[in-house]
């Protein structure tokens, strides 16, 4: 008797954009002269805030195709802007790509505030 099977199976991954934020989040928190996402969250709250709140100061935007990041930042005073905003949008795109494998066609950052030292 000849069995035969299936080997092929169908699944799909979908990742939420709170997800996408999240990473995105993360990562742009991570460069030095970046206080916090707009809405104050920082990577030393994170933990007490939870995942969900990274996703204040991220707007993700896909097409099917591609993902648009628009992330709002508060940095630090005396950080030199455009060399911060560099590294966040090579940080921020390379993450997202590695983590979901999805191509980042844009990050646009706004800079919503500067922080005083403290």
């Amino acid at each position: 008797m000849e069995e035969n099977f299936n080997t092929e199976t169908e699944s799909s991954i979908r990742i939420s954009d709170d997800a996408l934020a999240a990473i995105a989040a993360l990562a742009a928190t991570d460069i030095e002269g970046v206080s916090s996402m707009a809405g104050n969250v920082t990577n030393e709250i994170v933990a007490k805030l939870g995942v969900k709140n990274l996703s204040k100061g991220v707007k993700i935007s896909y097409d099917g195709k591609e993902v648009r990041i628009e992330l709002s930042l508060n940095v630090d005073y005396g950080t030199n802007i455009p060399s911060v905003c560099e590294k966040v949008r090579k940080k921020v795109k390379d993450q997202v790509e590695n983590m979901t494998g999805l191509p980042v066609a844009e990050v646009s950052i706004h800079i919503a505030g500067v922080e005083l030292d403290k």
